[in-house]
């Protein structure tokens, strides 16, 4: 069976049902207490079958490509290649990851708005011919660099007041019929339409202007001649259930509407986050540590510590250029969890949580209330499999820290029982017994 690698250097801890994910927490913590302390994900990727069966259920009609450059690790991958995604890759790193599963160049979409020529050519040479576009220059690229290219015209989308948002990528109405008149110069065929709703803005009427103008695209592309059979409605999924389920009694009238299922338009979408965010946890561990008198005015919801308590700062062994670097660009918000017990009536202090950079961008927590911590004493970060996981800064020499697969025993029947399961997949696993205590003698060894 393809979509696993015969050599990957990982594993997946199958747990009994008296084993939880808690369980390997703390055995890990154990662990790393011993050894370092560096800082770990624990990733449950029992809950990517979850989501993929779901979405399933939900967007019947819509094919998912995941979106790599959210979470590249191994264990994701080659689940995800199991459970049968397409991939949507933005580099020729995340192209060669995913043919090194086995995948069919058809299920790779080459999505990067602004590819270099020679990522092109390396697209062109293993066949993923699927690409996007939105401009005359980028169009020119693909035509020189790739012969068999076929293009999705990525087109912009509108904002809630019905203004054309301010974005770095997506082409106007008015500017796809130049785009097309140019491809039919150069020689390249436009297969289809793509745009991209994110996940802050899921008003009905954006959805609703930006598959209209799909159609439109389409009606217009019969004018030039172009056999149009794909509209991928982007990503910007988030991992809450409801949220699919909303998004989907938006869009899915609309498709009966401009794309029915007897048109023979295959509808696909990038979904990210929506897999792997709530799937894994990290944990860091507190490196240094500085207390000072208050000198602000603090948020309301601080209001309770005392303008004479001290307010701390904690430094801990990752940051933004690590597995917090979505807080760069404000798209996470890091909610700290303490990992050791401490009385419900224990004081808290306001508190700050940076980086281990000692740059000053590299703040992962502004303002929260924790009970005094020690040098030592670990954090919990929930929701932390979207963007954490990706290619790592060289600054300070930061590592990715170790990643640790987990899956449940009914999560592993309920893999089983749709028919994604394989003798070759359960070599991956080895059996975590729950009547057994976890020590560091039962090894987790998963590459990082």
């Amino acid at each position: 069976m393809k979509g696993f690698l015969e050599d990957a250097n990982y594993s997946i801890s199958l747990l009994d049902e008296g084993v939880t994910p808690g369980d390997v927490i703390d055995n890990c913590i154990y662990e790393h207490t011993l050894t370092g302390k560096n800082a770990f994900f624990v990733g449950d990727l029992g809950k990517l079958t979850k989501q993929h069966i779901h979405w399933q259920n939900v967007m019947t009609r819509v094919k998912p490509f995941y979106n790599v450059k959210c979470n590249s690790t191994p264990g994701v991958l080659e689940i995800l290649a199991a459970l049968g995604t397409g991939f949507a890759c933005s580099s020729k790193t995340e192209m060669a990851l995913i043919q090194d599963l086995g995948i069919s160049s058809k299920n790779i979409i080459f999505t990067n708005p602004c590819k270099q020529a020679s990522q092109i050519k390396y697209a062109a040479k293993i066949g993923v011919n699927l690409l996007s576009c939105d401009s005359e220059l980028e169009l020119k690229k693909i035509a020189r660099n790739h012969p068999n290219a076929k293009l999705l015209l990525h087109i912009a989308t509108e904002d809630n007041g019905g203004e054309e948002m301010i974005m770095k990528f997506g082409t106007t109405l008015k500017n796809c019929r130049h785009l097309m008149e140019c491809a039919k110069e150069l020689d390249v065929q436009i297969v289809g339409v793509k745009f991209h709703v994110s996940n802050s803005c899921k008003e009905p009427q954006v959805y609703k202007h930006a598959i209209s103008d799909a159609r439109c695209v389409f009606d217009m592309a019969e004018e030039f001649g172009f056999t149009m059979n794909m509209l991928n409605i982007g990503g910007g999924f988030t991992d809450n259930e409801q949220n699919l389920e909303e998004v989907n009694h938006i869009v899915s009238p609309l498709l009966d509407m401009y794309f029915p299922e007897d048109s023979g338009i295959n509808v696909v979408s990038e979904p990210g986050c929506y897999y792997v965010s709530s799937a894994f946890t990290l944990a860091v561990n507190v490196v240094a540590k500085k207390a000072a008198q208050c000198d602000k005015r603090l948020p309301f919801e601080m209001e309770q510590t005392r303008n004479d308590e001290p307010v701390f700062t904690y430094y801990i062994n990752d940051g933004v250029y690590g597995s917090f670097a979505s807080k760069l660009s404000g798209n996470l918000n890091a909610i700290p969890e303490v990992h050791k017990k401490y009385k419900e009536d224990e004081p808290l202090f306001a508190s700050s949580l940076w980086g281990p950079s000692c740059d000053e961008l590299d703040q992962i927590v502004e303002n929260c209330l924790l009970p005094e911590l020690n040098i030592g004493d670990w954090l919990l970060f929930d929701s932390m499999g979207s963007g954490a996981l990706g290619e790592r800064s060289t600054f300070n020499d930061l590592q990715r820290p170790p990643v640790y697969y987990i899956m449940s025993f009914s999560d592993w029947c309920e893999m089983q029982d749709a028919g994604f399961a394989s003798d070759t997949l359960m070599k991956n696993f080895f059996f975590v017994p729950s009547c057994i205590q976890l020590s560091p003698e039962d090894t987790f060894s998963i590459a990082a």
